[in-house]
């Protein structure tokens, strides 16, 4: 369901990986000079994920994303919205069992590597593929959301440089004092953010509403509820309208707040968000009272699916401010 992806707010291009046959030419002659030299061996679950600085990147990225796509997670210590998202990757790392590897860079400890990839803002998470590096994602984002993702990313892998991931050994650096395989610790929430993900995709939006609110009682910070409500909230507004009727409505009623919420709905699920943010911040400075506080929280509402860090809802914020104050 392509709506979903708005809460990526930097969503997976697949068509802009350049110059594919080059570098499949150049992963592939890197695999067979890898098996040359003994390499290509299983790996434990634990070398699934790795932590990287800049005098490792080469090594450890670049080198390694001829083998397997590389999934890169810029975080820091301070930052709470990495605190979520970071185990949440750790997690599906070991669960797609060498289909990816990911790679956590510290950006306080390697603020050159965050330069080098342009990065304005945390929790950010790039791919490297054959040598070759795409955006995936800034801020966090649900679980459903991240899996589709990571499902392009592999398809992409294998389909234009061959990448077929990285052999695992289950019983290898996994097992406690007996020998016992040890488990990946799920997340307090995991089962009903998982309902909640698994409604959104039957449509059922009331229902991932309840769903996202239940976890949200429990724990109102929890990021991925809060980035899941927001956007079934949006689905279930936008379910059953008339797209033709809505832009209508709002160009013949510029000033009215219903029209035009209405059809900033439309704009942002059509992905034309600076749209719809600044179709928002114009209604707000035309109303007063009520209307326009009415109009000042679905601006808010909208900031939270698309994640709080994207320098397109900074810029809304600051638009914001100035016709508020």
């Amino acid at each position: 369901m392509q709506p979903r992806n708005m809460s990526m707010s930097g969503v997976v291009d697949l068509a802009a990986v350049k110059a594919a046959g080059d570098a499949k030419a150049k992963a592939e002659q890197a695999r067979e000079e890898s098996a040359r030299q003994g390499g290509g061996g299983a790996v434990a679950p634990s070398a699934l994920v790795i932590d990287v600085d800049e005098a490792g990147f080469e090594t450890d990225v670049l080198q390694r994303s001829t083998e397997v796509p590389v999934v890169i997670d810029f975080w820091a210590e301070w930052c709470e919205p990495c605190k979520q998202l970071g185990p949440l990757l750790e997690r599906l790392a070991v669960e797609y069992n060498g289909r990816f590897l990911l790679a956590k860079v510290d950006v306080d400890a390697n603020p050159m590597l965050m330069q080098q990839f342009g990065i304005q803002g945390i929790p950010a998470v790039f791919a490297v593929v054959a040598g070759q590096a795409l955006p995936l994602f800034q801020g966090a984002a649900p679980e459903s959301q991240i899996r589709e993702t990571l499902d392009q990313l592999i398809q992409v892998g294998e389909e234009r440089f061959g990448l077929t991931g990285i052999a695992v050994d289950p019983d290898a650096g996994t097992g406690d004092a007996d020998g016992a395989p040890a488990e990946v610790p799920a997340g307090p929430y995991d089962a009903k953010l998982e309902a909640a993900a698994q409604a959104l995709d039957a449509n059922d939006f009331d229902g991932a509403v309840r769903a996202y609110r239940g976890v949200l009682a429990d724990d109102p910070v929890n990021t991925e509820a809060k980035l899941g409500l927001a956007q079934a909230e949006l689905l279930g507004r936008v379910a059953g309208t008339d797209p033709q009727q809505v832009r209508k409505e709002a160009a013949e009623n510029p000033a009215a707040p219903a029209a035009q919420m209405a059809a900033a709905d439309l704009d942002l699920v059509g992905g034309h968000v600076e749209d719809a943010f600044g179709r928002l911040v114009e209604t707000v400075r035309r109303t007063t009272g009520d209307d326009r506080d009415a109009v000042r929280v679905r601006l808010l509402e909208l900031f939270e699916v698309i994640g709080p860090d994207d320098p397109r809802v900074t810029a809304a914020r600051t638009a914001l401010a100035r016709v508020l104050f």
